[in-house]
């Protein structure tokens, strides 16, 4: 590399020696200015180039080169004197040439990059992606549109292949075939929807250069085009639905005047479309008054009302709802049904009964989880049981588990393979329960079944029963079970011969027994009967040990219900269900689990804390003591089933606010069906919330 002398450091030489700096074969060794403030020193200075203001102190014979930018002829001549042979001397007045050509090349060149930065910011600002290759299919020009659309950024893609960001271009066959290829649809990596346009760049004589695309985003527009489709779909769908079912469904405007039937409804009325469209609602009334008018004026729906309708003065139950769109009243849509039909139904009801009667019980101990003392002490004491055939009672709190037990217990019988029938007591009032559970004579009562009807003790006879609820028995019918249970036979209503059964009684509460007894509530006697072989299921607060596993166990149920994947559950998550108190024991630790795995993403597998429903995070700041939030103070020591009722009355009405009454949108944002959400505004007369 040569040695550079710049003797002169003003405008002239500065721009001489910013050239040389970027020199790979000059190098400048000193810059020599009689003013140490000149521009030229200044900037060498911020090299550690030597800086003089005598240049005879410093030239000698190892430079390679001087360059004299002073101007002046004296310096000029001092400076050929004194260099030796060796040292190429350059004269001021080619210096200044140099000098005026590289600030013509600098004034140049900013105005080239002014330029530049005009069409960049033309062709970033444009919403059309672009992209340039040259002739090797590199990418040289990259704008932002084309990073927003294929998720590269400039300086990932710039200089890479272009199949190297975009497999499918079509870019190199362009180069190749030296064609435009104009409105060609292509899909991205990314799943966009694209419309390019791709031009190749020809020379003069026909050579490529290089080839550009220009490309618009369609994906929205697609979109947009198949959700059309969609709604024409599903239009057609329950166009479809509608003329098919076979219940009656007439439609009318917010006016009352009728506007769509189907054929089921000619059928059930005989009343057609000439006599129903445009008319007013009440039109097909013969008994009664019109549904739809009460609809259209207390915005309310009405459920099971009986009428006649049509000239045949046909007997049916009516359901009428209001159609409310964005809060606003367009009418209402009625289903009518025929009693006839109804009727059959009952029929088939009561043969599903029966059926549900014979199935056999589900479970077994191997089902039942559960590592703690408290749980393993009830599932020895109720493989015991299963081995005997005393009467068991099962204790414990609602949600323990008390009829699992009860299934586990009979398939560890001998009398697995017989009937295992389950009575809820409570569920039944106590004249049908009489009769449920002893069967009737012929001519019992008003409405008995001719030939009489077995009970389900007789149903049960080989078998097990199990009466759940059973402290919500009344005093009559304890006497008549205290009787099945020392006699081992049964007494139909309405009947004077005593039937003998064999059944194995499996008994359960969550009524403090001993209390009914002092209370009168409950016969002392039927309570020995029954506490021969009493088991009691430790609620769930006393036994949190058993929540991991229970959880694992019940995330592999819910993921067969719900068609998930869920592999677990975290320990944070976890820590959180400890703290929690569980009033509503396993219940109510399965409807928590489902719940989180209801409102997880897709792509989430496991069931964080954060998925844990707020009043359980409330609990646990609360110390772990029971906090259930906006529950009403004045529902203390209500049921359990009322407060739930009223916290999601509550969330329900706080998202209907905040929806402006969009019915659509609550229902959305809370996970459930708009017919689910209209079911829980009429049950919490919730129907005006919102409404302007």
């Amino acid at each position: 590399m040569q040695k550079v002398m710049i003797v002169g450091a003003g405008n002239g030489g500065t721009a001489i020696l910013k050239i040389l700096l970027e020199s790979d074969i000059l190098s400048v060794a000193a810059v020599i200015d009689i003013d140490q403030n000149a521009p030229g020193i200044k900037l060498a200075s911020r090299f550690d180039i030597l800086t003089a203001t005598d240049w005879s102190a410093v030239l000698d014979d190892t430079y390679d080169l001087v360059i004299d930018v002073t101007g002046s002829q004296e310096v000029f001549l001092k400076l050929r004197q004194t260099a030796v042979n060796r040292t190429a001397l350059i004269p001021g007045s080619v210096a200044f040439i140099i000098a005026k050509l590289l600030e013509e090349k600098e004034m140049l060149i900013g105005k080239l990059q002014a330029e530049s930065v005009k069409w960049d910011l033309i062709f970033n600002s444009t919403d059309d992606g672009m992209i340039v290759v040259d002739d090797e299919e590199k990418i040289i020009f990259f704008n932002k549109s084309a990073e927003r659309m294929t998720g590269y950024s400039r300086k990932e893609a710039i200089g890479k292949n272009i199949v190297k960001v975009i497999e499918t271009s079509r870019l190199p066959q362009v180069l190749t075939q030296k064609r435009i290829e104009a409105n060609q649809e292509q899909v991205l990596a990314n799943g966009r929807k694209i419309i390019t346009t791709r031009i190749p760049m020809l020379g003069e004589n026909g050579e490529v250069y290089g080839a550009f695309a220009v490309f618009k985003d369609i994906t929205q527009v697609v979109d947009l085009a198949e959700e059309i489709t969609n709604l024409k779909e599903i239009q057609t769908m329950l166009q479809a639905i509608i003329q098919s079912s076979d219940d009656a469904i007439s439609v009318v405007d917010e006016m009352g005047h009728g506007i769509l039937i189907n054929p089921a409804y000619t059928r059930i009325t005989g009343l057609t479309e000439e006599e129903v469209i445009g008319k007013p609602a009440t039109t097909d009334i013969y008994e009664g008054e019109s549904m739809h008018m009460q609809v259209l004026q207390t915005r309310r729906a009405v459920r099971g009302t009986n009428m006649r309708v049509g000239p045949g003065k046909r007997e049916v139950i009516v359901n009428v709802a209001p159609i409310i769109v964005d809060g606003r009243l367009k009418g209402s849509v009625g289903v009518i049904h025929d009693m006839s039909e109804i009727q059959q139904l009952n029929q088939e009801l009561n043969r599903a009964r029966q059926i549900i009667r014979t199935l056999e019980a589900k479970y077994s101990f191997e089902d039942i989880i559960g590592i703690s003392d408290e749980m393993a002490l009830a599932i020895d004491q109720g493989m015991l049981s299963a081995k005997t055939p005393a009467t068991v009672l099962l204790r414990g709190e609602s949600g323990t588990g008390k009829e699992l037990f009860a299934h586990a217990i009979h398939n560890a019988s001998d009398r697995k393979f017989n009937k295992f029938i389950r009575v809820n007591c409570a569920a039944l009032s106590e004249s049908l329960l009489e009769s449920e559970l002893f069967g009737y004579e012929e001519g019992a009562f008003s409405g008995a079944k001719r030939g009489g009807k077995r009970g389900l003790f007789e149903e049960a006879n080989n078998g097990s029963i199990f009466l759940d609820e059973i402290g919500e028995l009344t005093p009559s019918t304890q006497a008549k079970l205290l009787r099945v249970l020392q006699e081992n036979e049964i007494l139909r209503v309405g009947g004077t011969k005593a039937v003998p059964i064999n059944v194995r009684v499996i008994a359960a509460t969550n009524v403090n027994l001993e209390k009914a007894i002092v209370s009168g509530s409950f016969r002392e006697d039927l309570y020995f009967r029954l506490n021969r072989m009493p088991i009691h299921i430790s609620p769930l607060r006393k036994r949190k040990e058993d929540i991991p596993a229970l959880s694992e166990h019940l995330i592999q149920k819910l993921n067969q219900e719900y068609g998930r994947s869920i592999e677990g559950i975290t320990p944070m998550a976890l820590q959180k269900l400890t703290m929690y108190e569980w009033p509503g024991n396993v219940r109510e630790l399965e409807n928590i689990l489902g719940r989180a795995i209801i409102f997880m993403k897709l792509s989430e597998t496991m069931i964080d804390e954060q998925h844990i429903p707020e009043f359980l995070q409330d609990n646990e700041q609360d110390g772990g003591h029971v906090k259930v939030p906006l529950i009403n103070k004045d529902l203390s020591g209500k049921p359990l089933s009322l407060m739930m009722d009223n916290y999601e009355r509550s969330i329900i009405k706080q998202k209907m606010e905040e929806h402006k009454g969009n019915k659509t949108a609550a229902a959305r944002s809370l996970g459930i069906s708009v017919r689910n959400l209209y079911y829980k505004l009429e049950k919490y007369n919730l129907e005006t919330i919102g409404m302007q």
